[in-house]
């Protein structure tokens, strides 16, 4: 089995990727970087995690930042949860450990938003320390080489998949035989058209020699999917536009956004003016001018799938109905964080709230996402 490691890390150092985070032994920038990496491709997050360090460039800063204002760095990178929780353990760190990174694994693994995966990869890139990471990348290796067809999401599978990769860890190197796994299985044994020509464990892998790589890993249950139709409305008056903080425990959370009327099917505009939610929105307005309508391509998440209307409405006055709301210049809602359906709506209507028409765009977004 050492073989194995062996391996892997000859292979990885003659093949890895240069990548800012593992250039430096510093925990919190690991950290970070892992944070970010989770559900993110590395080319995109690369760009946050620039952008990141150069704002929060150690663990105090993070502390001592508003919500609003680390909410506004991630946005785009989705899964906002992480964001909240990277938050959440950067302040217990400057508390209670008076801003220096806990050092033992038990300790990092108790921290907000922090789970066997992080922990292990923070400890073993910093410190050495015997741990060995288990993700997506190492599931797909070790299912197929080993021809393991336990499913990876069930509890079983989880604690085979962490005692195997364990009992292969690299005691001496187990930074550098984590990242080897996974870069290989980023790299080589890819999860699809997985490169097998020129894999170095070829002769061995078990799912090359049975014809069964494409089966491999396997997963038990299938996510159910639900569907939610979701009514936006761009109310504009002299300039102003209202927004609201999602406070909800839901999607998107603390993330601003138009007001909300959430149907439970997908209705037309003259259908929606006849709801109570309709009604209750524009009580008190005098009159009301459709400016535009927009319907987005359906936006898939994790767990959901969002149809989504924009309704563009420019209305005479703001009444008591509307004091729940932020009213905003297009200016100040450049500093509020929100979903990226509401930029994807942006996008396709032109508006870019907080610049003028004609400036530039930042990769293919509107600046507003160019943060400084």
């Amino acid at each position: 089995m050492l073989n194995f490691a062996r391996t892997l890390i000859a292979w990885y150092l003659e093949n890895k990727r240069e990548l800012p985070w593992r250039e430096t032994s510093d925990p919190y920038r690991i950290w970070i970087s892992e944070i970010i990496l989770q559900q993110t491709r590395v080319a995109q997050g690369l760009e946050y995690f620039n952008r990141f360090m150069e704002r929060f460039p150690t663990v105090t800063a993070l502390a001592e930042a508003s919500e609003d204002e680390v909410m506004k760095y991630w946005q785009g990178l989705g899964y906002y949860s992480r964001a909240r929780n990277l938050h959440i353990a950067a302040r217990e760190i400057a508390i209670r450990y008076k801003g220096q990174f806990p050092t033992e694994y038990e300790e990092v693994l108790a921290l907000k938003g922090i789970g066997a995966y992080t922990a292990a990869a923070v400890c073993s890139f910093a410190w050495k320390k015997p741990y060995a990471v288990v993700d997506g990348n190492v599931y797909r290796v070790l299912s197929r080489f080993w021809g393991i067809d336990t499913p990876i999401d069930s509890v079983a599978g989880k604690k085979e998949f962490a005692a195997l990769a364990q009992e292969l860890l690299d005691r001496n190197r187990p930074d550098l035989y984590n990242q080897a796994i996974m870069d290989f299985g980023a790299l080589v044994c890819s999860p699809k058209n997985p490169d097998c020509l020129y894999c170095p464990l070829q002769e061995e892998c078990v799912a090359r020699i049975k014809g069964c790589i494409d089966k491999l890993p396997v997963k038990g249950g299938k996510t159910s999917v639900k569907p939610r139709y979701f009514n936006y409305f761009h109310l504009t008056c002299r300039g102003k536009t209202l927004l609201r903080r999602r406070e909800e425990k839901d999607i998107w959370q603390n993330l601003y956004e138009y007001p909300l009327i959430e149907t439970s099917e997908v209705m037309d505009f003259a259908d929606l003016q006849q709801t109570p939610a309709y009604r209750r929105l524009l009580q008190g307005v005098e009159t009301v001018e459709v400016k535009q309508m927009v319907e987005m391509p359906k936006h898939v998440l994790s767990h959901r799938i969002i149809y989504a209307h924009f309704y563009r409405l420019e209305i005479s006055n703001f009444s008591v109905a509307h004091q729940l709301y932020l009213q905003l210049s297009d200016e100040e809602i450049e500093n509020y964080a929100v979903s990226r359906l509401m930029e994807l709506y942006w996008e396709k209507t032109g508006f870019s709230p907080g610049y003028e028409d004609g400036e530039d765009v930042y990769k293919g977004k509107n600046r507003r996402s160019a943060l400084p």
